[in-house]
């Protein structure tokens, strides 16, 4: 996928994890009216002189349509009954710049790939290409993670060819770099292996990792890095998310997101939340 500037990207991957049905949505708006006897869903009717049982709260779970809810949503805006329903889906492959946008969405629960955990691999790379290796090495070693939304191969290996440099620089401001790079268990092995930045490389990946390594490194990635999360949206607030992100003018790598979420989710939230184009 090419970007209007001329840049290619990759696509977010979107999966459904979970949702918890338009039932309660029901239960909770007929609280309101108190008009269970009024609803299309038998359960629900039963509901007004019964407490629900495991079997009608499984049953209440499944309920495919509401009229009720078409006519809150859709004639008299009643929404604070959607918030009632949730979804959850995991993304794979958005970018690091998507989530400043998704900062701004104040009603979700979302879980990310962190980066002060999982930059040992890149980090290993460099000290491996200190010792033994090359800027070419760290490059190569580098692409092969697969770690930017852009997939134009030259402009990725000037994303880590800055890194890189960054990274150089910092090695020689600090006054000991191994100690923030590396577990203590594996500085022994920059001496052991000092010459062959492969098997330097293949012993730090398979050593102890550095706790929190990233705490030192943040600096040196930029919004193009893919991450990875786990997004969970009441239905109300999905609304709003959709009705902004699918917007021709919202940034277009979440744009792209919230297409690849809409594309996953069932037909009965979308029914109260997304106005048909037909």
């Amino acid at each position: 996928m090419e970007d209007m500037y001329g840049i290619k990207y990759s696509k977010p991957e979107v999966v459904l994890l979970q949702d918890t049905g338009i039932g309660v949505a029901e239960a909770a708006a007929r609280t309101c009216y108190d008009s269970f006897e009024n609803s299309e869903n038998q359960v629900i009717q039963n509901i007004e002189h019964n407490l629900p049982d495991a079997a009608m709260c499984d049953e209440l779970n499944n309920i495919e349509d509401s009229n009720l809810l078409d006519d809150l949503a859709w004639t008299y805006f009643h929404h604070s009954i959607l918030e009632h329903a949730n979804l959850s889906f995991l993304v794979r492959g958005t970018s690091r710049g998507v989530l400043q946008e998704h900062a701004r969405h104040r009603i979700q629960a979302i879980s990310v790939r962190s980066t002060r955990y999982t930059m040992s691999s890149v980090i290993n790379a460099f000290v491996a290409s200190r010792h033994g290796g090359t800027k070419d090495f760290f490059i190569d070693t580098v692409m092969s993670f697969d770690m930017f939304v852009t997939t134009d191969k030259d402009y990725n290996r000037l994303e880590i060819g800055a890194i890189y440099d960054k990274l150089e620089y910092q090695s020689k401001v600090v006054e000991d770099f191994h100690s923030i790079a590396v577990a203590k268990s594996s500085i022994p092995f920059i001496q052991e292996l000092e010459g062959d930045a492969q098997k330097l490389f293949d012993a730090l990946q398979s050593g102890k990792k550095k706790r929190n390594v990233g705490d030192a490194f943040k600096h040196i990635i930029s919004d193009n890095v893919k991450v990875d999360m786990v997004v969970t949206f009441n239905l109300r607030s999905l609304k709003n998310y959709f009705t902004l992100r699918d917007s021709g003018a919202a940034f277009f790598q979440i744009r792209w997101l919230a297409q690849e979420m809409m594309s996953v989710t069932p037909k009965k939230y979308l029914d109260l939340i997304i106005k048909s184009k037909s």
